[in-house]
């Protein structure tokens, strides 16, 4: 299977940004040992642009889409229709538990219309995401 990995804004700060939260491994360096333990083809891209993101997902070619929206999460009616326009599943990952943070991140627009939800186990989300396809 192949399958995309969607990072969202500011996840490129990850391994810098609030390690408390997010931990001291870059993304990038993850991905790259995560490829070596997955059985699908892997793909990868990060934006801070919203445009791109839904760009993303209306043009993949792959059997399922990983999305980590970040921000657009909580803000994004465009990102969710996009999701429901698509035939291709999208799992929702988050690295933090965001039901226990801070109030206005406790609603996710695009939860709904997403495949699942995976939210609070850091980075290993992603891998617990790919045992969804």
């Amino acid at each position: 299977m192949k399958i995309l990995i969607l990072n969202g804004p500011n996840l490129n700060l990850v391994g810098t940004r609030e390690p408390q939260i997010y931990g001291k491994q870059t993304f990038e360096a993850y991905f790259e040992e995560l490829k070596t333990r997955s059985p699908h083809e892997l793909s990868y891209f990060q934006s801070n642009i919203e445009g791109e993101l839904i760009d993303q997902i209306q043009q993949a070619n792959v059997d399922g889409i990983i999305l980590n929206a970040g921000g657009y999460t909580h803000t994004s009616v465009a990102l969710r229709d996009c999701i429901a326009a698509v035939e291709t599943p999208v799992i929702e990952v988050h690295i933090s538990n965001i039901a226990g943070r801070e109030e206005f991140r406790h609603t996710s627009l695009i939860s709904p219309v997403c495949a699942g939800c995976v939210f609070g186990f850091g980075m290993k989300g992603y891998e617990v995401a790919l045992g969804g396809f």
